[in-house]
C-alpha cells in the first residue's frame, strides 16, 4: 500500500484515495497529488482564493490606552 499524504488544506490524516484523487473527509477538499505538489493556496478572510495580481489591503488592530 502506498503512503497517503495528509490533507494540504486542513492537515488531516484521515485522507483516502478514490481513483486518481485524494479526498479529505473532514474538510471535503479533493486533489490530485501531481497538481498540488507545487501549488500554494492562499485564501483571504472570506475564504476566497487569491492568485497572482490580486489587490489586497493588510490591516492591523492596535490597542488604545
Amino acid at each position: 500500500m502506498s503512503q497517503i499524504p495528509p490533507c494540504p488544506q486542513c492537515n488531516s490524516e484521515y485522507v483516502y484515495q478514490d481513483g486518481e484523487l485524494f479526498i479529505c473527509p473532514e474538510c471535503g477538499f479533493e486533489w490530485n497529488q501531481n497538481d498540488v505538489a507545487d501549488e500554494l493556496v492562499v485564501l483571504d478572510a472570506n475564504g476566497a482564493r487569491l492568485s497572482d495580481g490580486d489587490s489586497v489591503v493588510v490591516i492591523k488592530d492596535r490597542k488604545v490606552k
